[in-house]
C-alpha cells in the first residue's frame, strides 16, 4: 500500500511539472517598448502575449491573430493581467497590453463636477498609447487583424477601454471590462459587451455608467454581479477571483469565437474554466 502511495505521489508531482512546463512554453511573454515620436518620443512598454504555435502559423501566413488589447487600472502595472491575457492567448489571440502611466507622469487627480472626474485627459494618453501598440505591432506582425479588437480593462483602464470603444466603435469587436467607473457603457449595440461588477462598498460606478436592465437586454450587455473587491481583479487577487473570472470570460469567448480552439484542456488547470462564486450573466440595474 505503501508503495502504491509513493508511486501515485511521484506521478501526481510528474503531472505538475509536466503542467507548469508545457505553460512555460505554451505562451510566451514578452515586452516591447515603442515610442511616439508625436509626444516627445514617450515610451510606451507593451507586454505580448501569444500562443508560440500560433504565432509561427501567423509568421507563416497560415492564419491571422484575433488581437486583444488589455488595458491595466490606475497606478498598475501593465503585466498584473496574465491571469487574463493567458485566457486570450490561450485561445489564439495576441494580446497587447500597453503600459498607460510612467513614473515620470504627475499624479491623477479626481475632479468633481468635471467629465469622468476630471480624468479625461489620462484616457486621452490611454487611446494614443493603444494607437500606437497597434500601429507598431502591425510592422512587427502584419498576419493579425488589427482593424478590429476586443478591448479589455479593468477600473481605469476599463474605462479608458470603454472611451475607445465609443470614440471608435468601427475598431472594435468585442469589450470586456471589471469594474470601469467613471465612462457611461456603449448602448449601441454594434458589439458585445462583458462586464464584471465587484461588491465593493470603496469602490462604486458613477450615476448613469451602467444601463438600465432593458438597455442591457437591448445592447447584448451581459453584466457579471461578483462577490468580489475591485483590488480582487488582478493578478495579486485571490485565486478563487481569478478563476471565477476566467471562467465566465472563457464562456463568453467560446460563444463569441467558435471558430478559434482553445489550447487542449487535459493540458489546462481543472479548475480554470469553474465559474465559481459569480452570479448568472445577466444585466445590472443602474
Amino acid at each position: 500500500m505503501k508503495r502504491g502511495i509513493a508511486v501515485l505521489v511521484s506521478v501526481s508531482a510528474l503531472c505538475g511539472i509536466a503542467y507548469f512546463t508545457a505553460s512555460k512554453w505554451a505562451i510566451k511573454h514578452e515586452t516591447i517598448t515603442f515610442y511616439d515620436a508625436s509626444r516627445d518620443n514617450r515610451p510606451v512598454p507593451v507586454d505580448i502575449a501569444v500562443r508560440r504555435d500560433k504565432e509561427m502559423q501567423a509568421t507563416a501566413g497560415m492564419i491571422t491573430l484575433p488581437v486583444a488589447v488589455i488595458n491595466h487600472g490606475n497606478t498598475v502595472k501593465n503585466t498584473e493581467y496574465g491571469f487574463l491575457a493567458n485566457i486570450f492567448a490561450a485561445r489564439g489571440y495576441m494580446v497587447l497590453s500597453p503600459q498607460h502611466d510612467l513614473p515620470t507622469d504627475p499624479p491623477m487627480v479626481t475632479k468633481p463636477g468635471e467629465l469622468y472626474v476630471g480624468r479625461l485627459p489620462q484616457i486621452l494618453r490611454g487611446v494614443a498609447n493603444i494607437h500606437l501598440a497597434v500601429q507598431e505591432m502591425r510592422k512587427l506582425q502584419p498576419n493579425a487583424d488589427y482593424d478590429k479588437v476586443t478591448m479589455v480593462g479593468h477600473s481605469m483602464g476599463g474605462d479608458i477601454t470603454m472611451y475607445f470603444a465609443k470614440q471608435y466603435p468601427d475598431e472594435v469587436k468585442k469589450v470586456v471590462t471589471l469594474d470601469n467607473l467613471r465612462v457611461p457603457f456603449v448602448t449601441a449595440g454594434k458589439f458585445k459587451i462583458l462586464s464584471f461588477r465587484s461588491t465593493d462598498p470603496q469602490f462604486k460606478a458613477d450615476a448613469g455608467v451602467i444601463p438600465t436592465d432593458e438597455e442591457c437586454e437591448k445592447a447584448g450587455i451581459q453584466v457579471v454581479k461578483t462577490e468580489f473587491q475591485h483590488n480582487d481583479m488582478r493578478d495579486t487577487g485571490p485565486d478563487v477571483a481569478k478563476n471565477s473570472i476566467q471562467g465566465m470570460l472563457d464562456k463568453f469567448l467560446s460563444a463569441a469565437d467558435s471558430e478559434i480552439a482553445p489550447v487542449d484542456t487535459q493540458s489546462s488547470p481543472p479548475n480554470i474554466l469553474e465559474p465559481g462564486p459569480v452570479a448568472l450573466m445577466g444585466p445590472a440595474k443602474s
